[in-house]
């Protein structure tokens, strides 16, 4: 199992047995839909390789993103929807290609009343994903639409490890639920300004970001 030395560090060896004997490891490509809107979910994802974008859609079909997951992170949204046996109110979409272990939901209450690491793990997830969305939230409502698009780009040179930004046009205009026209506008802004260098569905980020 990858990352295996990290959750030897995070649980309880008897709660790794139990994840090596019920969870099972899964593999997506970059692009793959890992949940959908309306998808009852009968599983939590804990991600080990790889990274995981979650989108929230509005009343008028428009996307915006709320979290990105890493390794060790899991989607609180996911274990809600288990417990409560709700359908998804998030896509979840590879960002690249990841693996994941997929915790089947009758095992989550049974861990979390079990073992104090998993309980512990539970909460502090809800409550970095809570953060994030709090910032989400603080980004629309008072940022402008350039200070967000750096900030995006930089999160997503954290994330990945390389100046070097896979996306189009398009979807970084989907994901901060404005329009293509807008993003290419600033894009072209930020490289006149020499922060960086845009090439076919690629963006390369420079040290003056």
């Amino acid at each position: 199992m990858a990352n295996e030395l990290t959750f030897n560090a995070a649980f309880e060896p008897a709660l790794i047995d139990e994840m090596h004997e019920f969870g099972e490891v899964k593999f997506y490509q970059e692009g793959d839909i890992i949940m959908d809107y309306g998808k009852y979910i009968r599983m939590m994802p804990l991600i080990l390789k790889g990274t995981v974008k979650v989108l929230r859609m509005d009343e008028l079909g428009k996307e915006i993103l709320l979290y990105y997951l890493s390794s060790n992170e899991s989607c609180s949204m996911a274990y809600s929807c288990c417990i409560e046996a709700k359908k998804s109110e998030v896509k979840a979409v590879a960002e690249e290609d990841v693996e994941l272990l997929a915790i089947p939901h009758e095992k989550l209450d049974e861990w979390l009343c079990k073992y104090p690491s998993w309980k512990n793990y539970i909460m502090r997830s809800f409550n970095e994903r809570f953060l994030e969305m709090l910032k989400s939230i603080e980004s629309i409502a008072f940022h402008k639409l350039d200070e967000r698009l750096v900030n995006y780009l930089k999160e997503k040179q954290r994330l990945s490890g390389s100046s070097i930004i896979k996306a189009s046009h398009g979807q970084i205009a989907d994901e901060l639920a404005t329009s293509r026209v807008v993003i290419s506008r600033l894009l072209k802004q930020l490289e006149n300004d020499k922060r960086i260098i845009l090439y076919r569905n690629e963006i390369k980020l420079l040290k003056e970001l």
